[in-house]
């Protein structure tokens, strides 16, 4: 038999254990191993099985699974700790088995039938840090999951786990609810939410390509101004969840929800759509495209078409033209650029360099693709929000050129100059150049929750910080769920830091670097604003973690490796940063 070799694979992992489990095998052996016994047949194993997780050993009283999937992990966590709970009702409390559980989210070795490696040594020291009936997980898996799941996170901060070189943030889950937010009203035009369609091609290889047709859909409505249209953020957090089109119609504050599915083989495609009246949940439209991938544009122009014409009958014929749009003629390089919005979506420098590069590959095949120009350079902004600038003159220069390309080819294209737009203002720093990309982009497509989200930070960087906020409290309408929120609120505090109110920034950047602590602009933001308000406490820590993430932060460098641009911003920051401590 040929020997098998080890491999690495990213996996979510889940180590379990019961509390207490010497006292109550002391107090009762017989009977703690048969109820033991009885809840792993008859809830936890098939709980685990359900949501797709893979048993990896059993330790006495402990377990090891691995999931695919973060979401499946953190689920399926809950639904065991809840149900565990509700079996033993009446049980006496020196008898009740309760379990520990760690989650853990990372690269690990695949041996066999077993698995090593910190990916999974994390996940066993989580779960020895929470409590009897509860649930650690690190902040690689809250910040994949915070948004997509009814379940609310503590952030315990971080912990040097026994045997892991670096600290570990450590947030506390329990099955309650997240906060419940208040149902949207309707807005006076028809409104529409297209939701992840499911990738009917039997190859999760192809899950990108699947997006990246929704994204196109969502973008091609968008353009049609008489349509009030929710963002691709806010849609996809219901990626890969059993919903209730009425609830998600509440939540995001819609008439209409489309759902569908997308099946690639070889070179043909087919697009199913379903048009749903949320406030019936009555299907008022269904069909089904098929065609060849070289017609791929025309098939979702028809979807596009179909939608619109049964929601709005007598939207004017121009306005549908204008939706249409062929951003390329090279399928090679459209299938790079779709692969490119799907690291983008990722949040992490590693998604963030897969995404320039085929985003790059994208341009290099169509040298007058513009949208993959545009996005090109939003990897850039990106890099500089999360400390992830290596060459910072190479790299602006990098982004100025892609940027300036975009705005030159993508005339009529919305996404092109808004992302174009971003760049310039943020890591270039032509704030002029930049906010007419943007203002250029919110004509052609006044339902792009990111152009506006641009514009406000561009109005804060030309003095205009009322504006500012007006501007992005249109993004957070047009896209109430999304998981890039947490910019959206660092632009709303930077704006008041600006305005001379250091209090309200203080409690928006606060809320923001909750939901995303690795970001690097955020802490600063927290940082400066704490210590002018006077929160001296939570502007030391926040300064703490922003030196963590750039090591080389200094008074004498805010301009390098900031996005403030205007000098007077600058003087308040640095203001701010030296009142706690931060060196020359």
């Amino acid at each position: 038999m040929a020997e098998q070799r080890a491999y690495r694979q990213l996996s979510a992992i889940l180590a379990a254990d019961v509390a207490g489990y010497s006292r109550l095998i002391g107090l009762d052996e017989e009977g703690t191993l048969a109820r033991l016994k009885e809840l792993r047949r008859s809830l936890i194993d098939p709980k685990i099985s359900d949501h797709r997780g893979r048993i990896v050993k059993t330790m006495g009283d402990g377990l090891l699974v691995q999931f695919g999937s973060v979401v499946d992990a953190v689920r399926c966590a809950a639904d065991i700790q809840q149900l565990v709970t509700e079996q033993q009702t009446g049980c006496a409390g020196d008898r009740l088995i309760e379990f520990r559980m760690g989650i853990n989210v990372g690269d690990i070795v695949i041996d066999g039938d077993d698995i090593h490696g910190d990916g999974v040594n994390i996940a066993a020291r989580l779960e020895a840090l929470a409590e009897p009936g509860g649930i650690c997980v690190s902040a690689g898996v809250h910040d994949q999951v915070r948004d997509k799941l009814d379940i609310a996170f503590t952030d315990a901060g971080e912990q040097q786990l026994k045997n892991i070189a670096r600290p570990v943030r450590v947030y506390r889950v329990s099955a309650a609810p997240a906060k419940q937010r208040p149902n949207l009203p309707l807005p006076s035009k028809p409104s529409i939410a297209v939701l992840p369609f499911q990738n009917m091609s039997g190859d999760p290889e192809q899950e990108y390509f699947a997006d990246g047709i929704v994204e196109e859909i969502i973008t091609a409505l968008s353009c049609i101004r008489w349509l009030f249209v929710i963002a691709r953020n806010s849609s996809f957090i219901y990626k890969g969840r059993a919903v209730d089109v009425k609830q998600v119609g509440r939540e995001l504050g819609v008439r209409y929800v489309l759902e569908g599915s997308v099946r690639k083989a070889g070179n043909r495609v087919r697009i199913t759509g379903q048009l749903i009246d949320v406030s019936t949940g009555a299907h008022i439209w269904a069909d089904r495209f098929e065609g060849v991938l070289a017609n791929i544009f025309e098939l979702q122009d028809q979807v596009t078409g179909s939608v619109v014409g049964t929601i709005e009958p007598k939207l004017e014929q121009a306005e549908m033209e204008r939706a249409k749009r062929k951003p390329t003629e090279s399928l090679d390089a459209y299938d790079h650029y779709l692969r490119g919005l799907a690291g983008v979506h990722k949040w992490t420098r590693e998604g963030n360099n897969e995404a320039l590069g085929h985003f790059k590959c994208a341009v290099e095949l169509d040298p007058d693709f513009a949208t993959a120009y545009g996005m090109a350079a939003r990897c850039y902004s990106q890099r500089i929000g999360f400390a992830w600038v290596i060459d910072r003159n190479q790299e602006v220069a990098d982004a100025e050129r892609l940027a300036r390309r975009a705005g030159e080819l993508g005339k009529e294209d919305a996404v092109a100059l808004c992302t174009a737009g971003n760049a310039l203002v943020i890591f270039v720093g032509d704030i002029n150049d930049g906010a007419a990309l943007i203002d250029r982009a919110l004509k052609i497509n006044p339902n792009l929750a990111f152009a506006w989200m641009s514009s406000g930070f561009a109005r804060i960087q030309l003095g205009e910080p009322e504006a500012a906020i007006e501007h992005v409290t249109r993004a957070m309408r047009l896209s109430p769920q999304d998981p890039q929120m947490f910019a959206m609120e660092i632009v709303i505090a930077v704006a008041h830091l600006f305005a001379g109110r250091p209090e309200e920034a203080f409690l928006w950047a606060e809320r923001a670097i909750q939901e995303r602590p690795n970001f690097f602009v955020g802490q600063c933001v927290v940082a400066a604003s704490g210590a002018l308000a006077g929160k001296l406490s939570g502007a030391e820590k926040a300064l703490e973690r922003a030196r963590r993430l750039n090591p080389a932060l200094r008074i004498s460098n805010l301009k390098d490796v900031q996005p403030f641009r205007r000098l007077e911003h600058l003087t308040t920051l640095a203001d701010g940063l030296q009142k706690i401590g931060l060196p020359e």
